[in-house]
């Protein structure tokens, strides 16, 4: 019988929430927890006036979820503090937006204490311990100093810059000294991977530094392929159909944050719209970017530049039955998305900074075998070593951006396809399950972490 699987994280997911509407991780980890008994640990996503010091625990099948409610002046410190304004933007390459404070430092310590103190009674003997992304750095090493002898993985979703740019983040060496608790270190990219090694390498923890190993997410391509094609009959999906009169379509799927580049996309847009007349009125571009973590200063200020941005491009180039540029703000359900996608002629992917980005693989999921769109991917997203037949950008070059835009649009069904195949079978041999399975045979032992990182 296989034993236990326990997944740390962040959030712990509703379960009563359906797979189309359900968060990335819940779905990549979906595989793992329907095969053997599992709990998930983490945060309930409600604050009260402290840290709850034990968890509410409920069964659901053989999956336990067990949760705990942050005071509100832990998830400030903690979650808004140190994991939002702190590490997301240093992980990403962005320092000079990080906002360091000891306040929230020590909060963020403080709740992976409280996380640890209160996991560590609900473990047993044998159990795997998966703890996931940057929210949870020390855990593991809090975990073992409360005597906790069991496996324990890490996997980062996000980026992991190069030392020197890392280390220019206060206290940076007490992370990285953190992550040699664990057993098995996962990151998306062989870069990464090189990044992290060099960071515990550099504090004298070479051993940890040869437990860390490339294990590229991925999602599930057939499903999502299914979805598209029953989708792409949907009365939503129609109705977009009809009101391109014939357009081309142009897609992109980000939630609003100053990581995606979205600023520079729609530049990168106009410029397609001034420099090549002949898409002027034959192609429309729809963003949906979810608003996200409206309370801070930054992200607000993102959403006025590109409402800017927005008004700029459509007061220049409208006509009265064009729409050049269509933006959301709103969620938007998966299932709608995978039809939008089966639509566009071209998915445009550009963030500045990407662990994977998953909507890369969707957009290819999505495709008719028999009419591919093309995809526009950011040389910077994680998905671009694995997505070889992409038109690569840099995206913080717009009259790049407008010139693959152009060689998308103008190109031949041939060629799409030529390019779309290969990449298809990319996606669907590197699927989440994959992921998965090739992480937990690390972490089980039963492969080292360098032959399973290869399979």
């Amino acid at each position: 019988m296989a034993v236990r699987l326990v997944i740390v994280a962040n959030r712990v997911p509703n379960p009563r929430e359906r797979a189309a509407t359900a968060g990335g991780l819940a779905v990549a980890l979906r595989d793992a927890v329907a095969r053997r008994d599992a709990m998930w640990f983490g945060w309930s996503g409600a604050t009260a006036a402290a840290t709850a010091a034990e968890p509410r625990v409920a069964q659901h099948g053989r999956l336990t979820l067990a949760t705990l409610d942050l005071g509100e002046q832990d998830y400030r410190h903690y979650y808004r503090g140190f994991s939002n304004a702190t590490l997301w933007p240093t992980l990403h390459y962005r320092l000079g937006l990080a906002q360091f404070s000891r306040e929230d430092y020590a909060g963020y310590r403080e709740v992976n204490r409280a996380f640890a103190a209160a996991l560590a009674p609900l473990l047993r003997p044998d159990d795997l311990v998966w703890a996931h992304d940057f929210h949870l750095f020390p855990l593991g090493a809090e975990l073992r100093a409360r005597g906790c002898g069991q496996r324990l993985g890490f996997f980062l979703h996000v980026p992991f810059p190069p030392y020197d740019l890392f280390c220019g983040l206060p206290r940076a060496q007490e992370l990285v000294a953190d992550l040699a608790a664990y057993d098995v270190i996962g990151v998306q990219t062989e870069q990464d991977a090189a990044n992290l090694r060099g960071a515990l390498a550099a504090i004298g923890q070479a051993g940890a530094a040869a437990r860390v190993g490339a294990f590229p997410i991925g999602i599930d391509a057939d499903g999502f392929t299914r979805l598209a094609e029953r989708a792409e009959r949907a009365p939503e999906t129609e109705r977009l159909r009809q009101s391109l009169i014939g357009r081309g379509l142009v897609i992109g799927v980000d939630r609003l944050d100053y990581t995606k580049g979205l600023p520079h996309r729609f530049r990168g847009y106009a410029q397609l719209l001034a420099r090549f007349p002949q898409h002027r009125g034959q192609v429309s571009y729809l963003q949906v970017a979810p608003v996200s973590r409206g309370d801070v200063a930054q992200y607000r200020s993102l959403r006025r530049e590109l409402d800017e941005w927005v008004g700029r491009i459509n007061g220049q180039h409208a006509e009265p039955d064009w729409t050049p540029l269509r933006y959301i703000t709103r969620a938007v359900s998966r299932p709608t998305l995978a039809g939008f996608m089966r639509l566009a002629r071209i998915g445009l992917v550009t963030p500045l900074r990407d662990g994977m980005n998953l909507v890369a693989k969707e957009y290819i999921a999505a495709q008719d075998p028999e009419d591919p769109g093309a995809l526009v991917l950011s040389r910077f997203a994680g998905a671009a070593p694995e997505l070889a037949g992409a038109l690569l950008v840099n995206p913080l070059d717009p009259d790049e951006i407008a010139e693959r835009l152009d060689e998308g649009l103008s190109m031949p069904r041939e060629e799409r396809a030529a390019r779309w195949r290969p990449m298809a079978e990319a996606v669907r041999q590197g699927t989440a399950k994959a992921w998965c399975r090739a992480f937990l045979r690390a972490l089980e032992g039963t492969a080292s972490v360098a032959e399973a990182a290869a399979a």
